[in-house]
């Protein structure tokens, strides 16, 4: 199998960096438009924007002509997922492995993805944004609030990890009005890992979200916060083995 780890927001695919090596094949890290040495512009980055950089990714890459595709998305690079699906083809991905990812109703959006008190602050922001015509970016996610923000109490070495400039990063807010489209996903296996710990995405709406999926996914609950693939890498990797495939 051939992996490709799809980042959430405000991080990059150096997210997936203690992941990857317990992974038992190949895998590719995109980083969204924006990130790192992708181009782009967080601030007015679209869904397919983002889908549109993963695909372009995997096709300059080894990847180009695999057809044993898992897509393993994190957090809100579910609402890349579908689109990437959708480009690639079907029938090249044998499995999709979602954690705490987004997943709106049918031609919902990510805001539809969001906790109500997350949410109105977000949608009053882009208002604001909007009305002013200057784009805006998320705030840099406050460092030290990470150590317990996540569900997590991160340690030295996986705060220094994920506080890591090259993983925590400015976010866009357009992002989240895109519509998406899961049904584009249909027939394909999915597993969707709640993390029973989480803070940034409670466990009830990683349950809610998994409802949206098309057919019926398989549901793992791992008793982590929001960053298992910081905190529990090997466990994750796991999991994402274990996932059932074509």
């Amino acid at each position: 199998m051939s992996y490709v780890l799809i980042h959430g927001g405000a991080t990059t695919g150096r997210y997936w960096d203690r992941v990857i090596p317990f992974l038992d094949g190949p895998a590719l890290a995109p980083n969204l438009p924006g990130r790192l040495d992708e181009p782009g512009d967080v601030a007015t980055m679209t869904v397919s924007d983002g889908a549109h950089a993963v695909v372009r990714q995997i096709e300059a890459s080894p990847f180009a002509d695999r057809d044993d595709l898992v897509i393993v998305a994190h957090s809100s690079g579910g609402l890349e997922t579908p689109e990437v699906v959708e480009a690639l083809g079907a029938d090249r991905i044998q499995a999709i492995v979602l954690n705490a990812a987004s997943v709106p109703p049918e031609g919902g959006n990510g805001f539809d993805c969001m906790q109500e008190r997350h949410r109105g602050l977000a949608l009053e922001a882009l208002a604001a944004s909007e009305a002013s015509g200057q784009p805006i970016v998320t705030p840099k996610p406050d460092p030290e609030r990470m150590r317990t923000t996540s569900g997590d109490e991160l340690g030295d070495e996986d705060h220094a990890f994920a506080a890591d400039p090259v993983r925590l990063v400015e976010d866009s807010f357009v992002v989240y009005k895109s519509p998406v489209h899961w049904s584009k996903t249909g027939g394909i296996p999915t597993t969707y890992i709640v993390n029973t710990r989480d803070r940034a995405v409670p466990p009830d709406l990683q349950r809610e979200m998994a409802s949206h999926l098309p057919g019926e996914p398989d549901i793992i609950d791992l008793d982590s916060g929001h960053l298992p693939a910081v905190t529990q890498p090997q466990r994750f990797a796991e999991l994402v083995h274990a996932a059932r495939r074509r």
